[in-house]
């Protein structure tokens, strides 16, 4: 399905939901969590990232793929869905996939998530997106940031389009970016007053 870059949107951000694992110590896979109030945490996720200011949404599932069936319908048109096949091998495969996803339609940025961070509010979002657009670096193709809560690193994370394909070659294991960013000297965007920093491993 093509991504088609809305006018006034810059830099041009896909998010990239990960919501590919087991939830071992969750007792079931965090794509199929419905929170308290009825909302799926994979609807929520997407509802978020959109709202945000992202274009489109690449959801990445891998042990439950029937999680798909949870994307409500008014939010259907603006998702695509790709599945990583070596979900089991760590959270860098489904980046890997997400990414690849991406990297379909050239130019665009990557904004990342996670399922299981039923916290995150859009604001968040429309944060680290602003502060991509107004990035010192070049341009917003390079840029890299990183939301922060307290002090801790979490999510979004912004990949400008120019560090998709380096990023790849990182990946390995369960270690996700991290490493990546620490290297490139990934720029932190304080969100402390906006919550939603924690996942979220086990029920209740």
């Amino acid at each position: 399905m093509s991504i088609r870059p809305t006018r006034d949107a810059a830099p041009d951000a896909v998010g990239i939901l990960l919501a590919a694992g087991a939830g071992r110590r969750m007792g079931t896979p965090k794509a199929l969590v419905i929170d308290d109030d009825g909302e799926p945490w994979l609807a929520r996720g997407v509802r978020v990232l959109r709202e945000g200011g992202c274009e489109r949404v690449v959801v990445v599932l891998g042990a439950a793929p029937e999680a798909e069936s949870l994307i409500p319908a008014d939010l259907r048109a603006r998702v695509t869905v790709t599945i990583a096949d070596e979900w089991a091998r760590g959270q860098s495969a489904s980046l890997r996939a997400g990414i690849r996803a991406v990297q379909a339609e050239p130019g665009f940025a990557a904004l990342v998530s996670l399922v299981d961070l039923p916290g995150l509010r859009a604001p968040a979002v429309r944060r680290v997106l602003a502060a991509a657009r107004g990035s010192a670096q070049p341009s917003p193709a390079s840029a890299l940031l990183q939301a922060a809560y307290d002090g801790r690193p979490g999510h979004p994370v912004f990949l400008g389009a120019a560090h998709l394909a380096p990023l790849l070659k990182h990946l390995h294991g369960d270690t996700g970016a991290r490493p990546y960013l620490l290297a490139h000297d990934v720029r932190i965007v304080d969100c402390t007053d906006l919550g939603g920093g924690d996942d979220v491993d086990t029920p209740g």
